[in-house]
């Protein structure tokens, strides 16, 4: 076999993310009283991707982006509610809304079948990563999962990976495979570490210069016969 360690980004390459994030936050608003209309979702979904760019590249840390997003919500709405409660209340929601994209279970399975060892890095919130794998069907089929919080650094940070690397047995670059759908953290962070990666791309999104893209995906199947 090519890898026998894969490390799989896990929203929007394992979990549909976009479609947790929505349920999640009409339940925030069910409980807050905040109008649940598309535009308003458009509003929040904006401000928060403004906040993990901002994390991404280094400039803010995760607990301001997650405690920030609602204030700025609610300054943007006019609104009077406790941003912390709300941000809490949000997570707690995200962490039981658990939906796969489509072959990813049956992939991971089959990936396991042959002997791979499958790894989730993350920058996720901790506490709703842990709750999302625990409730869903890849529980059984992760060997474990790298999480930045507790990392103490961040994808795409060299640090990161140093960290998942060291606490995977007989790692390498000849063995190891990245894969995730972001080219700001999942394929920069690979080239940053010197591992080769795989960019899921199902929106078919044109390849970006300045980064190194050992192979790309539309489908997740097709990492049957990459690996």
């Amino acid at each position: 076999m090519r890898y026998v360690n894969l490390l799989l980004d896990a929203d929007d390459t394992l979990f549909d993310f976009s479609k947790a994030s929505a349920r999640a936050f009409s339940r925030m608003c069910q409980l807050h009283d905040i109008p649940d209309t598309p535009d308003v979702y458009q509003l929040y979904h904006q401000i928060n991707l403004e906040l993990w760019n901002a994390f991404d590249r280094g400039e803010v840390t995760k607990e301001f982006v997650t405690l920030e997003r609602y204030v700025r919500f609610f300054d943007a709405l006019h609104l009077k509610r406790d941003a912390a409660a709300c941000n809490r209340d949000y997570l707690a929601a995200l962490g039981e809304c658990v939906y796969p994209l489509p072959h990813a279970e049956d992939v991971c399975r089959t990936l396991v079948s042959r002997g791979h060892r499958l790894y989730i890095i993350t920058n996720a919130v901790a506490s709703v990563q842990r709750n999302r794998l625990r409730g869903s069907a890849f529980a059984d089929l992760i060997t474990d999962a790298f999480i930045s919080e507790d990392a103490g650094a961040s994808k795409p940070a060299r640090a990161y990976y140093d960290y998942v690397l060291a606490r995977i047995p007989g790692a390498s670059a000849e063995n190891t495979l990245a894969i995730g759908d972001s080219l700001t953290t999942d394929i920069a962070g690979a080239n940053n570490a010197g591992l080769p990666c795989c960019w899921y791309n199902p929106r078919r999104d044109p390849r970006p210069q300045g980064l190194h893209i050992d192979y790309e995906i539309q489908d997740l199947r097709a990492l049957l016969d990459l690996v």
